[in-house]
């Protein structure tokens, strides 16, 4: 991206080597902590992982996994040709600076298609990805049947982690409060049976994502559970008092363990890490996550 930003052109065979090492670790990768300084090259990674999640959970070959990574990793390319004051103004576009940035579609389908050897379906994502079923998107407006496969699922991608990024306009908001969103415009302007495969392919709890407490306590999900998903593996980093646990050990709330005060431990919501002060990467450089995640597809 820094190369594009300066006037050179893409590696495309470094990134489908990057694409190709996400496909057996996506998980890993997926809710690793925003780097608010580089937000556009971070959400492109972040949206190349949760497409290849979606896909793996659709059944699709590996392949077809490189190239729906490949379209998300490069889908917002064309923002690094719009201009930072508008790429993270921190108030309300106005219109021509909000036509300034819609651009960035038609802007990363020329950039790709100058590449060489570049994955024609991520030219055309590149396009698309903010088309609409109910024809609304933009930028041309094309009737829902010739949105292509690849496109609907980075849109979703591209949606949910749009929703729940922090930006310098808006916090990011929870898992639960993004999958209600993405519900709730499914039809309209999302995919409803990739909707809800994507809600599916992340669950209820997904690894990595910090939860409270019935009791008061802050726990870390490190695996789902596929039969009762309310209640995953966790780790419990606080306490009911909110001081650190000093022995970290891995709770399986399916097996209706009780606290300190006799109750069964049960999840009351998810909550942001920084709140609480939780460094959420010590678990994904441990593998602790990743291997849960392993363990939850068997």
């Amino acid at each position: 991206m820094e190369k594009i930003a300066t006037g050179e052109g893409i590696d495309t065979k470094l990134a489908k080597q990057a694409v190709a090492a996400c496909v057996n670790s996506a998980m890993l990768w997926m809710t690793q902590l925003k780097n608010k300084d580089e937000y556009t090259a971070q959400h492109s990674l972040n949206v190349c992982v949760l497409s290849i999640v979606l896909g793996r959970h659709l059944n699709l070959s590996e392949m077809a996994l490189n190239n729906a990574g490949l379209c998300g990793m490069m889908h917002d390319m064309g923002k690094m040709l719009v201009p930072l004051e508008i790429l993270n103004k921190p108030g309300k576009l106005e219109p021509d600076e909000m036509q300034i940035m819609q651009s960035h579609t038609t802007l990363g389908y020329e950039l790709l298609k100058s590449s060489q050897d570049m994955y024609p379906g991520a030219i055309e994502v590149a396009w698309t990805h903010h088309e609409r079923l109910d024809g609304k998107g933009y930028p041309p407006q094309i009737p829902p049947g010739n949105i292509s496969h690849f496109a609907k699922i980075v849109t979703i991608a591209d949606m949910y982690d749009a929703i729940t990024s922090d930006r310098v306009y808006q916090k990011g908001r929870t898992h639960l409060e993004a999958t209600n969103i993405l519900s709730n415009v499914s039809g309209s302007q999302l995919d409803p049976l990739l909707v809800i495969k994507f809600i599916e392919s992340l669950g209820v709890y997904p690894p990595g994502c910090v939860v409270a407490l019935t009791n008061g306590s802050i726990a870390i999900v490190v695996e789902v559970n596929e039969k009762i998903k309310l209640r995953p593996k966790i780790i419990i980093l606080l306490d009911e008092d909110k001081n650190p646990v000093p022995e970290e050990k891995v709770i399986d709330l399916s097996r209706m363990m009780i606290d300190r005060a006799g109750d069964f431990y049960t999840i009351k919501g998810i909550v942001k890490a920084e709140d609480w002060n939780i460094d959420s990467s010590k678990y994904y450089q441990e593998g602790v996550l990743q291997k849960g995640f392993a363990r939850s597809q068997r």
